[in-house]
């Protein structure tokens, strides 16, 4: 990314023509229309002018000096072309639409390797291949439509897929959302997402830049990249939403824990995303309305009064936002009282608050009014407001845009009645606002929002764990499954507290164990990856005698030559596993232990190493949190613990990359401490 990308003041249009049904030639007349006031050429060997442009036939014949060329020819041709402008126009940017590249074969993958050497033996930016091109406040440089106007407190967008980017503008335009920026990367031959990331940090001007980020991504090719700009970003001041598409696995993989077969490469994505701040969309109107949302004032709490005409809609909505987390507190009291007095008989001051359909503009703006100012236990308010089908809604329109204005909380407007209305919708949009034309798509942006925390610290947690003897336990370690004692010795080199137990070979081994231990104990075999599938677990025993019954059936099973013996503990099973994805690191998952850990399907991910507050946000994120606070008088752990151990084992796997799958299942918890007690570890060097 350089000047001469973003503010040339010569481009030259590389295939321009005068058929706009072509890359070349749509290309130059979104150029011309959005009134490039630079020195503006076209290269055509085939014609005196275009579009009313001077045309040249060679690159030699160009004016001395060009910024940027745009490239809309084969891709055979592509590299000569470039490496002359380089070498004798001085050309230092390049923007290449052109198709049949590394998307296309091996032998287009030569091309564009050839193409970003070109560009770097110059120190030049490139855009693309394969894309549709880059629309900043200078020029418009894409091939397709809409071309948006640009708007200097709108979003900037970067995006992996140039069809999908004016997919996303077609959605957002008709919300009234505004863009300041458009790069779309293509191949990503030299450019690509995280480039555009780091160009946006480093020239961040508050005030003056956009504070809103938009990303369509396909791969991300480097997390870390990622991870360091977009963070930066919304310490900052900005906010950024992301869809990260491809994002299923062709099948199950063969795994052998249960972390390998819940963990996949969109886990990684997960982590990523959270850990950076970033709110993570899945389709085109989750990205808009999340961005759209972005342009209100910060929700500062989690209570919101519904203020409707429609029941239904209020009904729908109100379960859309207490399935997020986001609460819909009745309204009683004297507050209920006095709503009530401002309605028409028949209406419903609880909340949703419902004005009916004869509720008019005045009484839908002193109801705002009220929400506004008389209910501190109220953060946001949402007004769900079409066409009523009796008259028009200008009026109630105007009302809202004035209290949008005159309020210190937040109004959300849900204008759903887009095609009946689209005159007073219109109007509505004109006084710069942003419309929010379905109330679920509005609930389910609210609540990704309000659930993604903020970045995480890049600190990485290192009290009582002793990292040198961690790197010599791996060192010394085979690859493969680790034993049992080995996986002790991590743990208590990271600081994680482990259960008391022995290893018996004989009969005369296990009871000196017992006698050491006391009973009650839990025996396990050594050997078979799932213990529990071949019988090779017993919990509870409580004399010489089950113990040695159950130490001779457990010597019967096939590649058993040991035991565990292990001092039985009480309380909740947890479960914290770790998975290595390549590039982007270890992915940390946890939630409930033993038999739920996959039947339940209930994880939390976490990208290594982890700070305490992201620890704590995966714990109270599962659906089992309030087991592990505690319920329905059944006492809880001590989650202070729970949140130290993933932390500790995350710090672990920071200096032990060799290690790519690990369960700790179970943990046992109670108020007092927890314990692990079960491990699997596997190493590849």
């Amino acid at each position: 990314m350089n000047e001469n990308l973003l503010n040339p003041q010569s481009i030259v249009v590389v295939g321009g023509s005068d058929d706009i049904t072509k890359p070349g030639g749509k290309l130059l007349k979104n150029i011309l229309d959005g009134n490039f006031q630079g020195e503006l050429s076209v290269l055509n060997p085939k014609k005196e002018t275009v579009q009313g442009i001077r045309c040249f036939k060679t690159v030699k014949e160009l004016p001395s000096k060009i910024d940027l060329a745009i490239v809309a020819i084969a891709a055979a041709h592509c590299v000569p072309l470039v490496e002359e402008l380089a070498q004798t126009k001085g050309t230092k940017a390049f923007i290449v639409i052109s198709a049949g590249f590394s998307e296309d074969s091996p032998e287009g993958a030569q091309l564009e390797e050839s193409l970003t050497k070109a560009v770097e033996k110059v120190d030049g930016a490139l855009i693309g291949p394969n894309c549709i091109g880059v629309l900043t406040p200078t020029y418009s440089g894409i091939f397709t439509s809409p071309v948006p106007k640009l708007d200097p407190a709108g979003c900037d967008f970067v995006s992996g897929s140039g069809s999908t980017a004016v997919f996303i503008l077609e959605s957002a335009l008709p919300k009234g959302l505004t863009f300041s920026s458009l790069i779309t990367v293509g191949n990503s031959a030299q450019t690509g997402i995280e480039e555009v990331l780091e160009y946006w940090d480093k020239s961040y001007i508050p005030g003056k830049s956009s504070d809103i980020k938009l990303i369509y991504v396909e791969n991300i090719q480097n997390p870390d990249k990622l991870l360091k700009h977009s963070s930066s970003l919304i310490r900052k001041g900005c906010r950024i939403a992301a869809i990260k598409s491809g994002i299923t696995d062709a099948g199950q993989r063969a795994t052998a824990s249960h972390t390998g077969a819940i963990a996949s490469a969109d886990s990684a994505v997960e982590a990523l995303f959270r850990k950076a701040g970033i709110v993570r969309c899945f389709g085109r109107e989750e990205l808009t309305t999340v961005a759209s949302v972005f342009n209100y004032p910060k929700l500062q709490g989690k209570n919101l009064a519904i203020i409707t005409h429609a029941g239904g809609a209020g009904v729908m909505l109100t379960d859309a936002l207490s399935g997020g987390g986001l609460s819909i507190p009745a309204i009683e009291g004297k507050a209920h009282d006095d709503l009530q007095n401002i309605l028409n008989p028949g209406s419903s001051a609880s909340n949703p608050i419902d004005i009916l359909a004869t509720g008019t503009a005045e009484q839908l703006g002193r109801v705002i009014e009220y929400c506004d100012s008389q209910m501190d236990d109220i953060d946001g308010m949402i007004v769900i407001f079409g066409s009523t089908g009796l008259s028009r809604v200008f009026d109630a329109y105007q009302m809202i845009d004035q209290k949008m204005k005159q309020c210190h909380k937040p109004v959300f407007p849900i204008l759903p009645s887009v095609s009946s209305a689209r005159e007073e919708v219109e109007f509505f949009l004109s006084h710069g606002h942003i419309n929010f034309p379905d109330e679920v798509v509005l609930a389910r942006a609210l609540t990704s929002i309000s659930q993604t925390p903020c970045p995480a610290d890049e600190e990485i947690y290192k009290d009582d764990i002793d990292i040198p003897a961690i790197r010599s336990i791996i060192k010394e370690a085979p690859e493969g499954f680790l034993d049992p004692a080995t996986i002790n010795e991590l743990l208590q080199a990271a600081g994680i507290p482990i259960v008391k137990e022995g290893m018996a070979t004989s009969k005369k081994e296990l009871l000196a164990l017992a006698g050491k231990l006391g009973y009650p104990l839990a025996l396990k075999v050594i050997g078979p990856v799932h213990k529990s599938d071949v019988g090779g677990v017993t919990l509870n025993i409580k004399s010489d005698a089950h113990l040695i019954s159950e130490y001779r059936r457990m010597r019967k099973i096939k590649g058993v030559k040991s035991v565990l013996v292990q001092k039985m503990q009480t309380g909740t099973e947890l479960f914290i596993g770790a998975k290595y994805e390549p590039t982007f690191g270890h992915v940390i998952l946890c939630g409930l232990g033993g038999i739920f850990v996959e039947s339940l399907g209930d994880t939390s991910y976490g990208l290594a190493p982890l700070t305490f507050d992201e620890a704590r946000s995966m714990v109270r994120s599962l659906k089992a949190y309030p087991v592990i606070r505690g319920t329905r008088g059944k006492e809880g752990i001590n989650e202070d613990k729970y949140v130290e151990i993933i932390v500790r084992l995350s710090t672990l796997l920071r200096y032990a990359t060799e290690i790519k799958e690990m369960d700790l299942n179970p943990l046992i918890g109670n108020k007092e401490e927890i314990i692990a007690v079960d491990g699997r570890i596997r190493v590849e060097k």
